[in-house]
């Protein structure tokens, strides 16, 4: 046979694909058509062309017998899809099926005027005196227009960071290489996000340029694509592909210069356009410091810094969150403060949020700490400020009257989601400067997933963010706006103790004074009330109530908790033998889950501290038996439902309750075995500080940081995993935004 080529199953016609428009007036995509054993088809130039299949590969003739090639079965199997964005325009093929190709930056995009000078969108250096650079996104010739200047300027060291996740293939295009993304229809002006890792996104980047190729070659090598998606004045517009040398990806462009600038580097770190970057992103960012001499204590005073340069497709957000990240960094290698700058000193008169303010309470130096960030973010505030637009969000939140729909949600939905996504970002800004001048000066020993985990009262503060309802005016229920409602008829009485004891689902554990019931009347509690009076301390036969909703789950919890604590002061009753249990799931309705009996390991004699909760949750259970409710019955209960959820929705929250329940679990062996280490000086530690002091160090919040179903699925695959994510999870209010974002 002669060479290869690819081509994709197409229509059995002559005409062009780009001419074959539906009649209907609609954008659309539409498939390709499988050929037959014989056909004629249109490849290149509409010549007619044989096609004679064999058990091998299919062969293809052309008319004067004179060209001969196979078509890849790969080819022959993908199903090619074209599609137009509207009736006025052309079809055209689309990649992955469903994307067209667009200029990724506008000349509008460039505010600062700096493409033609500098050879980027947006160039700019922070304020101050330190080497660290952002911009927009330059071509191939601009590119190398910006390291030229930067050599020029005296930087030999290079670090280039490109933040960008998403995918972008550079098209030859007279004399230069251009940037195009692939974007959906419905929404031209948006990248692709949400791709996380790295490896994801160059493998894309390849696809799409052995796509694009492929494309070409089925229309005479060209391929379209969109320059001026506001106006559409003369697209698409056609661009010549004759091999896959005339499309760059995103590697090539950024990693050729390490042949001709020995000390240039380039690294991939991508990061969110909204709210804070995820702790494996500050950790590969670590991981880039580690490895950078230049960027070590141990450099030495007379050698310079290296040039930092950082770019996203703008040179906005998250180029000015990557350069703030970087001023951070520098500022560990200073001696000498960068200077005060207005904006810095402006923000300092504005109420700090009440999360900061615990934020700064609690860190080593906390006040210091966020001076800063905030110093930092004023140096690299020429194009955005980070800091100002959480109050511009605010106060927008908060000047909304009638509420109203917005890009398909809520307006008020919409500027508190953006209120704490620019909140998210400085808390996280904060943290990591912590971080910094902790970890630095020790080369850092600790990646930043591992330290947020040690401290892991971080990640309850994040939850604790939106605390609108707090300051939401009681004139909402005088004007309809809120309603009251009996609260009894949320609790039914499944025990049927309301008639007795005057309260629902009353229910004492045998032969110990804790009680536990659902929420009573006023007049009820205060007749439970003086059951209190009395402590532990100074009467060993007072009794305690407890009481939640429904007298279910927090108040069963609670009394476990008082079980535990008075078998601690009066001594553990004795454990008959584990009962052999032949039920389905009968390992998992014993708690033995991989991740519990992980922490069992973990733990001294863990296997007792689990046994001892377990009998504990039993005696509490042992009068529930109609309100089907054991603590580690539902943990599987509960995950077993997930299957026959109808909605994504609803599955991610009977998946977000079944971690809750199994996080409860642990949490009750963990109280446990505290109770057990610190007896012997009376519990002057707290749970709290043990958690953080003593179980922190044995890594314990590392594996509440995967916590999962591991012998179903992988728990990497749910972001419910994470400490950060489940528990920002667990406090999002139901009820619309009210009152004031404090």
């Amino acid at each position: 046979m002669g060479t290869t080529a690819s081509a994709a199953p197409q229509p059995v016609s002559e005409a062009s694909p780009l001419e074959g428009v539906h009649g209907n007036g609609m954008a659309d995509s539409r498939q390709s058509l499988s050929m037959s054993p014989f056909q004629t088809v249109s490849i290149h130039n509409n010549k007619a062309k044989s096609i004679i299949t064999n058990k091998v590969a299919p062969v293809v003739i052309t008319y004067n017998c004179r060209q001969e090639f196979q078509i890849h079965d790969e080819i022959v199997k993908t199903n090619y899809k074209v599609g137009r964005i509207s009736d006025a325009l052309p079809e055209h093929y689309l990649v992955q099926g469903e994307y067209f190709m667009v200029q990724d930056v506008y000349s509008k995009a460039d505010v600062l005027n700096t493409t033609g000078s500098h050879g980027a969108p947006n160039f700019r250096q922070v304020g101050g005196s330190y080497p660290l650079y952002g911009m927009g996104q330059p071509s191939l010739n601009g590119f190398q227009h910006v390291l030229q200047r930067l050599q020029a300027q005296g930087h030999q060291e290079v670090i280039f960071f490109c933040v960008r996740e998403e995918p972008v293939v550079f098209l030859h295009k007279g004399e230069d290489f251009v940037p195009y993304t692939p974007r959906r229809k419905e929404n031209l002006h948006e990248n692709l996000h949400g791709l996380e890792k790295e490896e994801l996104v160059e493998k894309l980047e390849l696809t799409i340029r052995k796509e694009l190729h492929d494309f070409a070659k089925l229309n005479d090598d060209v391929f379209y694509v969109y320059n001026d998606i506001e106006h559409f004045k003369d697209e698409p517009q056609k661009i010549s592909i004759a091999s896959e040398e005339d499309i760059h990806v995103t590697e090539e462009v950024y990693k050729r210069p390490v042949f001709t600038m020995p000390a240039y580097r380039y690294y991939r770190l991508p990061l969110p356009t909204e709210g804070a970057p995820l702790e494996e992103d500050f950790d590969a960012f670590v991981s880039i410091l580690r490895e950078s001499p230049g960027l070590s204590l141990g450099r030495g005073g007379s050698r310079p810094l290296p040039a930092l340069l950082f770019n996203c497709q703008v040179g906005v957000g998250r180029t000015n969150l990557a350069m703030i990240l970087g001023t951070l960094v520098l500022n560990r290698l200073r001696d000498d403060p960068q200077p005060h700058v207005e904006e810095e000193a402006a923000s300092k008169s504005k109420q700090l949020f009440q999360v900061i303010q615990c934020l700064i309470r609690k860190l080593p130096n906390g006040q210091q700490v966020m001076e800063e960030v905030d110093r930092a973010i004023s140096l690299c505030s020429e194009m955005h400020n980070i800091k100002e637009a959480i109050y511009e969000n605010k106060s927008k939140l908060e000047g909304i009257g009638e509420d109203y729909q917005i890009q398909g949600s809520s307006t008020k939905d919409y500027f508190l989601h953006r209120t704490m996504q620019s909140l998210e970002r400085y808390f996280y800004l904060i943290a990591f400067n912590a971080y910094l001048r902790e970890q630095h000066p020790l080369a850092f020993v600790s990646n930043f997933s591992q330290w947020m985990c040690s401290h892991a009262w971080l990640y309850r503060l994040l939850a604790r963010m939106d605390l609108s309802e707090l300051s939401a005016p009681a004139e909402l229920v005088t004007r309809g706006a809120r309603v009251l409602v009996a609260d009894e008829c949320l609790a039914p009485d499944v025990l049927s103790t309301v008639k007795e004891m005057k309260a629902a689902n009353f229910r004492r554990v045998p032969k110990m004074p804790i009680y536990g019931m659902a929420q009573p009347t006023s007049e009820d509690f205060d007749q439970l009330l003086e059951a209190m009076k009395s402590s532990l301390a100074e009467d060993s036969h007072s009794a305690f109530v407890f009481n939640c909703s429904n007298g279910k789950g927090r108040t069963t919890t609670a009394m476990v908790v008082s079980v535990l604590t008075l078998w601690h002061f009066n001594g553990f009753p004795e454990f008959g033998d584990d009962e052999f249990v032949s039920v389905p799931d009968a390992k998992y309705t014993k708690g033995e889950f991989e991740v519990v009996m992980q922490l069992v390991r973990l733990l001294p004699d863990g296997h007792r501290m689990k046994r001892e909760v377990d009998m504990a949750l039993d005696s509490v259970s042992e009068t529930m038996t109609p309100m089907h409710y054991h603590l580690r019955e539902i943990i599987i209960c509960t995950y077993r439902q997930i299957k026959s959820g109808k909605t994504e929705k609803e599955s991610q929250q009977l998946l977000l309750r079944s971690l809750q329940y199994l996080e409860r679990y642990i949490y009750l062996i963990l109280f446990n075995t505290y109770l057990h280490l610190e007896k012997k000086d009376s519990w002057r530690r707290s749970f709290t500080l043990w958690m953080e002091q003593v179980a922190a160090r044995a890594g314990v919040y590392d594996i509440l940081n995967q916590l999962g179903f591991s012998e179903f699925e992988n728990p990497r695959d749910t972001a419910l995993a994470r400490l950060r994510c489940r528990w920002q999870q667990q406090n999002i209010h139901s009820l619309p935004f009210r009152g004031e974002f404090i």
